[in-house]
C-alpha cells in the first residue's frame, strides 16, 4: 500500500529572522552530547520516529550509526528534563555550501503539547548560526507532528520547496 505524503524543505538565512522562545519554567537543560554515544541517537530515532515512519535508518548496522555520530560534521543535542530524557535534534554541518541542516529533531511523547518543541527548535536554530553558516534548512512532511509545520514557520524559517511523494 502506497501513501502519499507532502514534505516541505524550509530555511532560514540569518540568527536575526529567528523568532526565539524562552527557555520553559522547570528543571530542563539542553546539552552537546559528549562523548558521542550512538546508541542515544538510536534511541531517539526508534522512539520519537515510530509514529512518524521514520524507516531508512531502522536497518542501519552498528558500525554505520557509530560512522554517522563520529562524523565532524554531525553533533547531537539532548534535551533533558531533570535527569529524563526529553528530545534531541542533529545538527549536519556543509560547510562547503555554508549551511547547516536539522537532519532529525523531536520529543518524546510524554513530553509532546508542553510548548517544548517550539524552545528546542529555536535553540536548534540558534545553535546552527556558528561563524560562516549563512543558512539552516529541515524538512519536514505530513508524517511528523502535527504542529511541526507551523512551529518552523513560527520560529522564522521559509517554506523554498514542496513535493508530493508516494512511500
Amino acid at each position: 500500500m502506497t501513501e502519499e505524503v507532502q514534505r516541505n524543505y524550509l530555511e532560514i538565512d540569518s540568527i536575526q529572522d529567528l523568532k526565539k522562545v524562552i527557555k520553559p519554567d522547570g528543571d530542563y537543560s539542553l546539552n552537546l552530547q559528549e562523548p558521542i554515544n550512538f546508541q542515544l541517537n538510536k534511541f531517539f530515532y526508534k522512539n520519537i520516529g515510530k509514529n512518524h515512519k521514520w524507516i531508512d535508518r531502522l536497518v542501519w548496522t552498528e558500525t554505520q550509526w557509530i560512522d554517522y555520530v563520529s562524523s565532524k560534521n554531525v553533533e547531537t543535542y539532548v534535551f533533558k528534563f531533570n535527569a529524563d530524557l526529553a528530545g534531541f535534534f542533529e545538527l549536519i554541518s556543509h560547510s562547503e555550501k555554508k549551511e547547516v541542516e536539522i537532519a532529525y529533531f523531536g520529543l518524546l511523547e510524554e513530553f509532546h503539547n508542553k510548548k517544548l518543541g517550539s524552545y528546542l527548535l529555536s535553540q536548534a536554530i540558534q545553535k546552527s548560526f556558528k561563524p560562516n553558516v549563512n543558512r539552516v534548512w529541515v524538512h519536514t512532511c505530513s508524517l511528523d507532528h502535527k504542529n511541526a509545520l507551523n512551529n518552523y514557520i513560527a520560529r522564522g524559517m521559509k517554506i523554498f520547496k514542496t513535493e508530493n511523494i508516494k512511500i
